[in-house]
């Protein structure tokens, strides 16, 4: 049993889970995926691509003929990573070939590890697969490599992400997202729904939307409207979300809505949460970032923080069971202490159910490294402790409240104990916290959607009996 802790980092994906073992002679590829939900779908479809080519997935180092590594770039930290992660495929198999976000940056992967076969930047699936082609050859039974219709998930098989975008139109000066991703470029909506309506027809029961801008999607494609079973559906979140929310009864399905900016028009998806019969989640992953209006300016955020507390009211008074969770930036150049205080008492307001924190860290490339009067490290330190120390207090106070309330969860894992790990629809998997049921779990199932009390309650999860 493992309970969420407050120092986890905001941003990371679920470790992958891998399926059957290969057969025997059947060329074969390890996969190691870091970073976000939006790079762990890039493994899925890069994964789904050599499946359907004959390729075997291996677990681990040694099953594998070669390894695909993955990156992350968004941080220092976790260039880092990929570094370390790229470092120790090639001690362990060899072959190796380098892709995401890291990847925009070939030279300085090179420059660490000349050995590589190859680098491909992000979303560049056809170069990864020429340099497998190339590291690998192909070797397809046509009676044996059946491809589910569903693609390779690298997620347990009751919940998935859905990306329904690629890039960011924004120019954060903290974030070089958008030099490694591009523009933003959204997939049509027929798209997107029919792939979620294969995943809930292969007994998907969560649907985790993802984009580094889900409030923007479908405005590179002006809106477009396209034919949609009997009817159209307009790539616009909105009438996405409605769509998809209308795949299964709400009972049966949940729709889980990430990195949604505070856009006007995002309120229009409140109704949808506030519909018992719309499988909509009452749940809003916002990434605020701070609260000061002269950061977020320094930031260069499209947001404005004066109106955003009047925003989470009226979102509030049409959904009271809304759950909000965001991320923030502590110790951001310029950041002063009264600048800092002032986050706190917005916190105090906000009261947001859900949050994430990263002390600030230069990245290569981006504008805020050339900034003032950047922070010292000692008091990045301190602003973050209290911080999550106010998250914290903010989390105890609410999920109390919560004792004797029932709840419908979804089963995520049960251990050898009995012991079920759950999560309630305020949860989503891994950044956020887990209900755990500890008697009576006989008849449970991995993925079941089920009716608890909440008996007990802590600073990040809760406990709870079946009813």
């Amino acid at each position: 049993m493992t309970s969420n802790p407050p120092d986890l980092r905001p941003d990371l994906a679920p470790k992958p889970t891998f399926g059957a073992a290969p057969r025997p002679d059947q060329p074969t590829l390890g996969m190691v995926s870091l970073g976000c939900p939006k790079a762990l779908v890039d493994s899925e479809r890069i994964l789904t691509r050599l499946r359907a080519e004959g390729y075997g997935i291996s677990a681990d180092y040694a099953g594998a003929d070669a390894v695909i590594v993955n990156t992350c770039g968004f941080l220092d930290s976790a260039k880092a990573e990929s570094l370390e992660a790229i470092g120790e495929a090639l001690k362990e198999n060899g072959k190796v070939i380098v892709t995401g976000c890291l990847g925009a940056e070939p030279d300085y992967i090179r420059e660490h590890h000349p050995r590589i076969l190859a680098v491909t930047g992000p979303h560049q699936y056809e170069q990864v697969l020429d340099a497998v082609h190339q590291a690998v050859p192909p070797s397809p039974d046509p009676f044996v490599d059946l491809l589910p219709a569903t693609g390779v998930s690298l997620t347990p098989r009751h919940f998935s992400y859905l990306k329904i975008s690629e890039g960011c139109n924004h120019k954060c000066k903290f974030c070089i997202i958008p030099d490694m991703r591009g523009k933003l470029a959204s997939r049509p909506g027929h798209a997107v729904l029919r792939e979620a309506e294969k995943l809930v027809g292969a007994g998907v029961r969560e649907l985790l939307v993802i984009s580094q801008d889900t409030s923007a999607y479908g405005l590179d494609r002006k809106y477009d409207v396209n034919p949609w079973k009997d009817g159209e559906i307009r790539s616009h979140i909105t009438d996405l979300s409605r769509a998809l929310g209308e795949l299964a009864p709400a009972d049966e399905l949940w729709i889980r809505l990430h990195y949604v900016y505070p856009y006007p028009h995002v309120r229009e998806l409140i109704p949808l949460m506030a519909d018992p019969n719309n499988a909509v989640l009452p749940y809003l992953d916002i990434p605020f970032q701070h609260a000061h209006p002269d950061v977020l300016r320094r930031m260069a955020r499209p947001a404005a923080a004066a109106k955003t507390l009047d925003e989470i009211r009226a979102w509030r008074d049409i959904c009271p069971d809304m759950t909000l969770r965001s991320t923030f930036i502590v110790g951001y150049p310029g950041e002063t202490e009264a600048e800092f205080q002032h986050l706190l008492d917005w916190m105090d307001e906000a009261q947001l159910d859900r949050v994430g924190c990263f002390k600030y860290e230069n990245v290569d490339g981006a504008r805020s490294n050339d900034l003032p009067d950047h922070v010292a490290d000692e008091v990045k330190q301190d602003r973050w402790e209290r911080f999550m120390a106010k998250a914290q207090a903010i989390s105890e106070a609410k999920l109390a409240a919560k004792v004797g309330q029932t709840l419908q969860v979804i089963v995520d894992e049960i251990d050898a104990d009995g012991i079920a790990t759950c999560r309630t629809k305020a949860d989503a998997p891994e950044i956020d916290g887990n209900l755990f049921i500890d008697e009576g779990t006989e008849e449970l199932s991995v993925g079941d959607l089920v009716t608890v009390e909440v008996d007990e309650a802590g600073e990040y999860d809760l406990w709870g009996a079946l009813r």
